[in-house]
C-alpha cells in the first residue's frame, strides 16, 4: 500500500459523519474476530474439508490477523481430529478455540487433544428446547456441568454460546449466563443462531447482556438469512460486543453466517472503528476457502468479488482516471487490481485504456470501428472480448 493515509483511500458520504451516528461507538478498543470457518462454515450444504484443507486455511487465518481460530469439531470425524491435533501442534499466532456442545464426551475430546480454548453450546429458547427435549431445568444443569468439567480439566478459557439467544425468554436467558459464569465460564456469546433479529434490535439485546455480564467479554453471532448479518455485526459492535464471530466468504448453514471480511470492512471504513485483521489478505484467503469448498463467490461479492475493481461500462470507465468518483474505497485496501474490460457495455474509453494497457497505437480515427467490433463479437458470444481477441481485431483494421 502507498504511504498515503487511510483516509485518504476512503472516498465514503459525509453524511456518516453526523455525532448521532459515529458517537456510540467505543474506538478505544479494537475490534477482534473469532473465525469459525472450519466448522460453521463447513455446515454449509455439500463442503467438506479436508485435515490438509483445515491446516492450510487456519494458517491462513492467522497470517491475516485473525486473533481466534474455531478448530473444528472433533467428535465428528477421524479427520476433524486430525485436523484439529495438526492446527493445535501448529504454533500459530491465533489462540486456537475447540467446539462442544454441554456434553462431557465433547469436552474430553477436545482435553485429550489439548485443546487450551473451548466453546461450548447449549440452546437457550423455548423453541429449540422443544425440538430438543430440553427442559429449562435440564439446560442450566447441563450449562453448570460442562463447564465446571471443562475449567477443572484444565481448559483455560470457556466460552458460552446460547443457541438462539434472540429468540430466548429474556429472563431464562440471563438465568442461563449468571449460571455459566457462576461456573467458571469466561466469556459469553450472543447468538442469532436464524439470522432472526433486525440490527436495531441486536444493538439493544448487546446493550442488555452488557449490563448482566458487567466486565465480561461479549461475543455476536449471527447469521444472514435477511441479509443482515454484516449490518447486525456492525450493531453489536456499537451496542457493546468485544468479538464478532463470522466466516469467510460468509460461508454456514441456509444463508451463511456474518462474513468477518465485510465486517472488518465497514467497520474501518464507514465508522473508523480500529480492527484487528489484515484486509490486504482477504481475497487470497477467500480463493483458498473457495477452492478447498468446492465453490465460487458471485463477482460483485464486497471485498473478495472477482469483478469489484473491474469496469465494463464505457460511462464508468470514462471516469477510471479518477478511483473516488467511481469506487467508495480504494483498490489497495484490499490489495485488488483495477482493470479495463470489453464488453457489450463498452465505450470508446475503454477502447483507449485498452490499448494504453496492452501497448497498441490505435489511430483515433479507428476507436469507432474497433469498438463496434467488440460489441459485435461480445453480443454474439455472450461474453467480454479478451485481450488475444482485441489484439487481432486491432491488427485486422
Amino acid at each position: 500500500m502507498s504511504t498515503d493515509t487511510l483516509q485518504d483511500k476512503i472516498w465514503t458520504s459525509d453524511i456518516n459523519n453526523q455525532q448521532d451516528i459515529q458517537s456510540p461507538f467505543d474506538r478505544s478498543r479494537t475490534v477482534r474476530f473469532y473465525d469459525t470457518t472450519l466448522r460453521d462454515g463447513e455446515q454449509s450444504v455439500g463442503v467438506c474439508f479436508d485435515p490438509d484443507e483445515k491446516f492450510e486455511i487456519a494458517c491462513k487465518l492467522a497470517e491475516m490477523g485473525i486473533a481466534r481460530i474455531e478448530s473444528g469439531f472433533p467428535r465428528v470425524s477421524d479427520d476433524d481430529t486430525k485436523a484439529v491435533e495438526r492446527i493445535l501442534a501448529a504454533g500459530l499466532s491465533a489462540e486456537i478455540w475447540g467446539f462442544a456442545r454441554c456434553v462431557l464426551a465433547d469436552i474430553d475430546a477436545h482435553i485429550e487433544l489439548g485443546t487450551e480454548y473451548l466453546l461450548i453450546e447449549i440452546s437457550t429458547s423455548d423453541l429449540k428446547m422443544e425440538a430438543y427435549g430440553f427442559t429449562r431445568e435440564k439446560v442450566l444443569e447441563r450449562v453448570v456441568n460442562a463447564v465446571k468439567h471443562a475449567k477443572s480439566n484444565g481448559i483455560k478459557k470457556v466460552n458460552f454460546f446460547a443457541v438462539d439467544s434472540t429468540r430466548s425468554d429474556l429472563v431464562f436467558l440471563k438465568s442461563v449466563y449468571e449460571a455459566a459464569l457462576d461456573a467458571g465460564a469466561d466469556e459469553i456469546s450472543v447468538v442469532d443462531t436464524i439470522g432472526a433479529c433486525a440490527p436495531e434490535a441486536v444493538e439493544w439485546l448487546i446493550r442488555e447482556v452488557k449490563s448482566w455480564a458487567g466486565e465480561t467479554p461479549v461475543h455476536w453471532h449471527g447469521h444472514n438469512d435477511f441479509g443482515l448479518a454484516c449490518a447486525s455485526a456492525v450493531a453489536a459492535v456499537r451496542g457493546g460486543a468485544d468479538w464478532i464471530q463470522g466466516t469467510i466468504n460468509g460461508m454456514g448453514e441456509r444463508a451463511g453466517n456474518a462474513d468477518i471480511c465485510e465486517v472488518a470492512l465497514a467497520l474501518k471504513c464507514l465508522y473508523n472503528v480500529p480492527v484487528e485483521l489484515d484486509l490486504t489478505r482477504a481475497r487470497e484467503v477467500s480463493k483458498l476457502v473457495q477452492k478447498a469448498g468446492g465453490y465460487k463467490v458471485d463477482g460483485w461479492k464486497p471485498v473478495v468479488g472477482e469483478y469489484l475493481y473491474t469496469r465494463e461500462s464505457g460511462a464508468v470507465a470514462n471516469q477510471f482516471h479518477i478511483p473516488a468518483a467511481i469506487e467508495p474505497y480504494s483498490s489497495e485496501i484490499v490489495a485488488a487490481e483495477r482493470r479495463i474490460v470489453l464488453g457489450k457495455k463498452s465505450g470508446l474509453s475503454n477502447i483507449k485504456l485498452k490499448a494504453r494497457e496492452l501497448g497498441l497505437d490505435i489511430p483515433e480515427d479507428k476507436h469507432a470501428a474497433v469498438l463496434a467490433e467488440v460489441k459485435t463479437i461480445s453480443v454474439k458470444h455472450s461474453r467480454l472480448v479478451n485481450d488475444d481477441e482485441f489484439r487481432n481485431i486491432v491488427a485486422n483494421l
